[in-house]
């Protein structure tokens, strides 16, 4: 029987980060993944933009989230001895005669000193980019190459044995009489942390929640002249990520969608890409995934209302490159019952939606915290 303090389930973005802030502080890991190559995070590119949509607005806690996140994904450069993140300028190109008044009406009272120094101001030009109508600076953002961290850890982790390819069953997962959990019958554990993105719709502990599956397709596109050192954001964001290669999306799908990619979605994607460049490209590649989004735009973190060992660390949408580095720490600190969870992303905010299961569907009975 392995014994570990804590039985993660899922490998994306958000259990990539618990995992590593949980093992950093010294505890016992275990994390079952079932590989998906096109999952939300793997298909992702990775952006973080602290100042994002049409009004123009700071992100969430856009300094705080930043600062963790560029130190965990530098941390885990010189851990793995290769390179994840690139901090570029992310230019946002206006649409309209609109877009510039909206910008212009939100300046004077957004905090933007550390992320747009000069709001007024006019670009410089960019070769093979369409400007015409301006736009703003972004600075202190950019992009990690998701896929590569996740594939490098992933590979660290079945070395050292604290990962496994299993798909992981709920209904296997039982209470133990004297402490924690016992899943199937080969894993002891304290704490079970739900980590797996939109399949949790489908976890019994968690079903109640307001998750719901947003679907994102992405084009892989080669367009050579196009500079390498910069992030564009017009509708679409266009990433370059070197030897004239370029990654471009991402569509937002609500249920129902169909699996897999789409013609529309390669439409839309190329013609939002010829809104911002002139140059000619050709795509080479599209993939779809699907995010784990909330209602309220902020993840979900806390423990189960009637079985305090289970938990869940899930719900970043398509901002979890960004989020995940210090919410995992926040997430840390409560599961060492040292520091309230931020209410933000405490569960405790969609207590009123909880109702028990029926008993052959329902979790496991209680079992201790701490």
């Amino acid at each position: 029987m392995t014994r570990v303090e804590y039985l993660l389930v899922g490998y994306g973005i958000a259990g990539a980060t618990l995992a590593a802030e949980l093992r950093h502080r010294g505890h016992q890991v275990l994390v079952l993944d079932t590989l998906q190559p096109d999952s939300a995070s793997r298909v992702a590119a990775g952006l973080m933009n602290p100042v994002a949509g049409k009004r123009f607005a700071l992100a969430w806690r856009a300094d705080e989230l930043l600062t963790a996140a560029t130190a965990f994904y530098r941390a885990q450069e010189e851990h793995l001895k290769q390179p994840f993140l690139r901090e570029l300028p992310i230019i946002k190109l206006f649409s309209s005669i609109q877009e510039q008044n909206t910008m212009l009406a939100r300046s004077a009272d957004q905090p933007w000193q550390d992320f747009v120094p000069d709001p007024t101001g006019e670009l410089p030009e960019i070769a093979g980019v369409q400007q015409e109508m301006g736009g703003l600076c972004i600075q202190r953002g950019g992009y990690v190459l998701v896929e590569e961290l996740l594939t490098a850890l992933t590979a660290e982790g079945l070395r050292e044995g604290w990962l496994r390819h299993e798909t992981f069953d709920w209904g296997r997962l039982v209470a133990d009489p004297a402490e924690g959990f016992i899943y199937a019958d080969q894993v002891h554990a304290r704490h079970v942390v739900s980590c797996e993105g939109a399949a949790a719709v489908h976890n019994p502990y968690f079903r109640w929640l307001p998750l719901t599956p947003n679907q994102g397709e992405v084009l892989e596109v080669e367009c050579a002249g196009l500079p390498a050192e910069v992030v564009l954001n017009k509708g679409a964001y266009v990433v370059p990520l070197g030897n004239g290669r370029l990654r471009v999306g991402a569509t937002y799908r609500w249920p129902p969608f169909a699996e897999g990619i789409t013609p529309e979605a390669r439409e839309e994607l190329s013609q939002r890409l010829q809104a911002m460049i002139s140059l000619p490209f050709r795509v080479t590649g599209q993939r779809a995934g699907v995010r784990p989004a909330v209602r309220d735009r902020k993840p979900l973190l806390g423990t189960h209302p009637e079985t305090p060992g289970v938990h869940i660390f899930n719900g970043f949408g398509s901002k979890g490159v960004m989020m995940a580095p210090r919410l995992a720490q926040v997430m840390a600190d409560w599961l060492e019952n040292d520091v309230e969870l931020w209410p933000e992303v405490n569960i405790r905010r969609y207590f009123t939606l909880y109702s028990s299961l029926p008993a052959a569907a329902g979790p496991a009975s209680s079992a201790s915290r701490s």
